[in-house]
């Protein structure tokens, strides 16, 4: 489960390099999957998967020595949970393949030389309990179900693959199950076919590449409403067959909304429907590419403003996070904190800029807060290995801020082309934090270095303390600014000033921040009789500002 983890929903939980490193995962140079094909069987006898996925790869070096892919096996033959490997077969040469288990990955030996450009195709048999990743329970009404839980690298568990976002591949998903079930998954409906023996063989594909946590596959007791299209892209929804009335109408709205803002702001919608799914194996919402699966309490009927808002962060995910996929875990808020800003500038955009402030506020006070606690936490991770710490609430949140910040220090216009050509570039593809800020820095013709390693590689936050005073006789007002944030390094930033006067008028000046502590003398026709810092909310920080 990934939740939308923000306040107002209150949900339960390389010449331009900035990054630090990439993450501990060992990349396989000379092969790229360009598909899966997974296929399973599903029973109401047991928990038991027989499953076979196909793997194509593509070389593209020579003598590349094996493939290795994840999966968990079963630690020995009297454990429980875990995938059995029954056969390995490179397809076209009608050999069994050599493989074996090293650790959690099962390795197999190639069928001869490899080539670059030549593709192969491997095909494993396997079969077992999932302790993970494929959540096989009852729904809150007591019917059985199957539905995916993949995040982050949970679907090796009962999926072979590279589960890893560095490698993003197209897949179908065939699956044979008892005929009282309805399948989803990812992409369109191939095929539904009732078999003999009273089960139902389904088969989708997902025609564009995408990172292996956002396979997603559903199997229960559907209500199913289809709404139209935007853009020739369908709307569909999925719901427990219970909750039918409450989920059609809470889906309804604002998914149409949200797919015409982001493709009209962003860019193109990539992939080849949009469906909205209950589902039994998330808490908040999990933004599977095209299968969008949201908690089992999501349907309440009353669309409430806590659910508008994850349905909106999960749409907005399809751009940021799927089409556009972090290259490395370390570069995760290029996913999280990217939708959670977009569903920022959609409540401004479809419910007033009164709404996106109290958004912005509400996730400023949580920043403060985590970094209380965790002083040093810094947005874009060095070298990540511990999974369990891929993702915290500062991520969403502070990588959010960080977003804002940089829309309103390059202006409206630099910031939309600098997304728009962003996502240009990088579609159905990967990206680093250094290949966004390269597309901004083009955009706004601005070296945004310093603003990219304060806010996304240090810890906490701006903290001021501030005092004034007017000289009448000078016309000068003196504002001496000293930084006392716990890390006692400097942020380089301007400061807007609001000077209100006694007639209700004010105007703003700029201060440019760049030291601990600074002097500055302004010029101004009259006494002010109070002062406002950053009255337009463009920058993350808190102060005390007094009179001398």
């Amino acid at each position: 489960m990934k939740p939308w983890n923000s306040v107002i929903l209150s949900l339960a939980l390389l010449a331009m390099s900035l990054s630090a490193g990439a993450d501990t995962y060992p990349r396989q140079s000379g092969i790229d999957v360009d598909n899966y094909r997974f296929e399973l069987t599903l029973s109401d006898d047991s928990d038991e998967i027989v499953g076979r996925t196909t793997v194509t790869i593509r070389y593209s070096a020579f003598d590349v020595d094996g493939l290795a892919l994840d999966l968990i096996g079963k630690a020995s033959p009297e454990v429980h949970e875990g995938m059995e490997v029954t056969g390995v077969r490179w397809l076209g040469s009608d050999r069994e393949a050599s493989y074996r288990f090293e650790g959690d990955k099962l390795v197999i030996a190639l069928p001869r030389r490899s080539s670059p450009g030549e593709v192969a195709r491997v095909q494993i048999d396997y079969r077992g309990n999932p302790a993970t990743g494929l959540i096989i329970a009852e729904t809150k009404h007591g019917d059985r179900s199957f539905f995916s839980d993949n995040w982050p690298i949970k679907a090796r568990h009962w999926l072979p693959t590279i589960d890893h976002p560095y490698d993003k591949a197209r897949s179908e998903m065939l699956v044979t199950a008892p005929e009282h079930y309805q399948v989803v998954s990812n992409g369109l409906l191939v095929e539904e076919t009732d078999l003999a023996d009273g089960r139902r063989l389904t088969h989708w594909r997902q025609s564009v590449p995408i990172p292996v946590w956002l396979n997603a596959l559903g199997v229960a007791r559907f209500a199913v409403q289809h709404l139209g299209e935007v853009d020739n892209i369908p709307i569909q929804t999925w719901v427990f067959a219970q909750d039918r009335d409450a989920g059609f109408h809470d889906f309804a709205v604002p998914t149409p909304h949200a797919l015409e803002f982001f493709s009209d702001r962003i860019g193109p919608y990539s992939y080849e429907k949009l469906a909205n799914i209950q589902s039994n194996s998330v808490g908040g919402g999990m933004e599977s590419a095209t299968a969008i699966f949201y908690g089992a309490d999501s349907v309440t009927g009353d669309r409430t403003e806590r659910w508008r808002n994850v349905i909106v962060h999960e749409i907005a995910h399809q751009w940021w996070g799927n089409s556009v996929t972090e290259a490395d875990w370390d570069d995760v808020w290029l996913s999280e904190g990217f939708a959670t800003y977009f569903t920022t500038l959609f409540i401004e955009h479809a419910y007033g800029r009164d709404e996106m402030v109290a958004t912005l506020e509400a996730s400023r006070d949580f920043i403060f807060e985590f970094a209380a606690e965790n002083p040093d936490y810094t947005i874009v991770h060095a070298n990540l290995s511990d999974m369990s710490q891929v993702l915290t609430r500062n991520i969403y949140q502070k990588g959010g801020w960080t977003l804002h910040m940089l829309r309103e220090l390059v202006g409206d216009e630099a910031f939309w082309e600098g997304i728009r050509d962003y996502y240009a570039r990088h579609r159905n593809g990967s990206a680093t934090t250094a290949d966004f800020r390269r597309a901004m820095e083009e955009a706004s013709g601005s070296d945004l270095e310093s603003f990219f390693e304060q806010w996304l590689h240090r810890g906490g936050a701006i903290e001021l303390e501030a005092r004034w005073s007017w000289e009448s006789g000078d016309g000068i007002l003196s504002v001496t600014v000293d930084q006392v944030q716990p890390n006692a390094l400097p942020y380089r930033t301007p400061l807007e000033l609001e000077t209100t006067y006694a007639d209700g008028t004010s105007e703003r000046l700029v201060l440019e921040l760049s030291e601990l502590s600074q002097e500055f003398d302004l010029e101004i026709a009259r006494e002010p009789i109070a002062l406002t810092l950053d009255p337009g909310l463009k920058v993350l920080g808190r102060w005390i500002l007094e009179r001398r």
